[in-house]
């Protein structure tokens, strides 16, 4: 029997080590994440991102730049007697970047969409709201194209019932979009709209009214998430509310975030909420977290040649707690016009924006080259990893959106009026990156998960079993697994619109020989979880996400 016991203590040993490898505390700064130009020109400012369920990222800048450095196909040209730089225009504004290929063709959009918002539906549609001048009050849609089809954007005039430029879009159990606020917009509307609304006039939102400051807004694309009751979590200017969007009702308001300095546009900061665990929980708790911004009353320095140093906080707070308090941490630098992208392992990643300044035409300074990595289950004071610096400066109009394999695509950035390409600090930027992430490290090439079964494009309803068999090329850790669902949101203005990762919840492993296994996960329960549309799908082995599958909730 000794003997026996004996002979295991080398399989032991090294199972113990790889756990302990897996789960290895993060150094301050990692080094093995790296940067890589997909496109140096892609024609247009990445003012707009959105992955869509076909693997391809819809861009779009802004009409009114005057001619991009792309020119549209088959000669056509767009005429607009309103526009107010160019009546007739022959070079695109938008784009379709397919990831796989690394190619990009322009497409056709007739009115201007600088500065809106949208998010994906259930089908998978791009459903985007409002923008400037003409194209204040449009509705376009973009439906992911079949392979070899050449799809274009689709607009509806007059959908809207007010203008909506610096909006912000959520997409909501029910399958519709809450569009809410904008510049001197202090409501909210719904679209498709039910037939009670059909009068096409707003709901009043007193709290926009509330936190928009004199001279400096500071309450433009607010923070909106859906929380796990239902109700939504509106976080502008410097603090929040729980809204009943569908009794019209502020359920409670949530205390001012330390400091009491401004994170909402000009003051450009940005949230995200944390990944949602436990769901079959009876009571689910869900976590904000936001980050960055400038201080009061910076955007009115700038005209005096003032760039203040961007805030170097991060507050979270329990959203669902009933004595919700916002715990402050510290960034390795100050950052305002930052974005944060869901990493598939829960982590954060803190990208973009500068260190002085604030959004808006040459209104900052410094760029915040170096991404930051938050853990979001590490220790407090330890969460914050820096990451190898990126050469381009990604200041004002910049984006960032994680794709199916784990990279991060990163554009843009345009803090001028036009486009303008020299005798500038910061000249228009057209090149297209991805920032790789430590994850995708050869060094983890042997305990990277391959997800076997099922194949992309399954359909889940709610609650539902899903049967899942995976590989690894090297030893397996079935304690170390998780499986996580991340529904792409639409990225402008350092905010991530609907942007969700869930947590779900996993039966017992069945573990085949070292290297594979099977196991069943429990999809959502709700709509209000998770709302119907596509999610990536993703199985973690420790910090080391697979490349993920596109599934449907419905």
């Amino acid at each position: 029997m000794a003997t026996h016991y004996l002979l295991l203590l080398p399989t032991i040993f090294f199972h113990l080590l790889l756990l302990f490898s897996l789960t290895l505390p993060f150094p301050s700064q990692a080094t093995n994440a790296h940067w890589q130009i997909l496109q140096k020109s892609i024609g247009i400012v990445a003012m707009h991102m959105q992955l869509l369920n076909n693997d391809r990222v819809i861009i779009f800048d802004r009409t009114d730049f005057g001619f991009s450095n792309l020119t549209l196909p088959n000669g056509v040209c767009r005429h607009d007697h309103s526009e107010m730089v160019t009546k007739t225009d022959c070079t695109a504004h938008s784009i379709e970047y397919d990831v796989a290929s690394n190619t990009f063709r322009a497409l056709f959009v007739q009115t201007d969409v600088w500065c809106s918002s949208a998010s994906a539906v259930a089908d998978g549609s791009l459903i985007q709201t409002g923008g400037y001048n003409d194209g204040e009050r449009k509705i376009r849609s973009f439906t992911p194209c079949e392979t070899g089809e050449d799809c274009e954007w689709q607009e509806t005039d007059n959908a809207l019932a007010v203008r909506r430029w610096y909006s912000t879009n959520h997409y909501l159990p029910d399958g519709r979009q809450i569009i809410i606020g904008g510049r001197r917009q202090f409501n909210y509307e719904f679209h498709p709209k039910r037939k009670t609304e059909e009068n096409n006039k707003p709901y009043e939102l007193p709290f926009l009214l509330q936190t928009h400051d004199k001279g400096g807004e500071n309450n433009l694309y607010p923070f909106v998430v859906l929380n796990v009751d239902g109700n939504l979590f509106i976080f502008a200017n410097n603090r929040a509310i729980l809204f009943d969007y569908q009794n019209d009702v502020v359920v409670r308001t949530y205390p001012e975030i330390p400091g009491g300095d401004p994170r909402c546009y000009p003051s450009t900061g940005s949230a995200v909420l944390l990944p949602l665990k436990n769901l079959e929980a009876a009571r689910v708790e869900a976590e904000v977290l936001v980050c960055g911004g400038a201080r009061r009353g910076a955007f009115q320095l700038v005209s005096k040649g003032v760039f203040s140093k961007a805030m170097d906080s991060c507050a979270r707070i329990k959203i669902t707690d009933p004595n919700a308090t916002w715990v402050v941490e510290t960034m390795p630098m100050g950052r305002v016009m930052n974005d944060m992208v869901m990493l598939p392992n829960g982590d954060v990643l803190i990208i973009n924006g500068a260190q002085s300044g604030t959004a808006g035409w040459g209104n900052a300074e410094n760029p915040a080259l170096q991404p930051v990595i938050y853990r979001t289950n590490g220790s407090g004071g330890s969460r914050f990893v820096l990451q190898p610096a990126s050469d381009i400066p990604r200041m004002y109009h910049s984006t960032a959106v994680l794709v199916r394999d784990g990279r991060v695509i990163v554009g843009g950035s345009n803090p001028h009026e036009k486009y303008v390409f020299s005798n500038v600090s910061y000249p228009t930027e057209l090149s297209l990156e991805a920032f790789s992430p430590y994850y995708l490290d050869s060094q983890f090439g042997a305990v990277r998960p391959i997800i076997v079964e099922p194949c992309s494009y399954v359909k889940l309803m709610y609650g539902e079993k899903l049967k899942m068999s995976i590989k690894v090329n090297g030893t397996l850790v079935p304690e170390l697994l998780s499986v996580t669902m991340l529904a792409p949101p639409f990225n402008t203005h350092s905010f991530s619109m609907s942007q969700r990762l869930l947590v779900l919840s996993m039966g017992e492993v069945k573990v085949k020989g070292n290297s594979s296994c099977e196991f069943e996960v429990t999809a959502p329960g709700s709509a209000v979880l998770a709302p119907p549309t596509f999610y990536m799908l993703f199985v973690v082995h420790g910090d080391i996400p697979s490349e993920g599958i596109w599934i449907q909730m419905q």
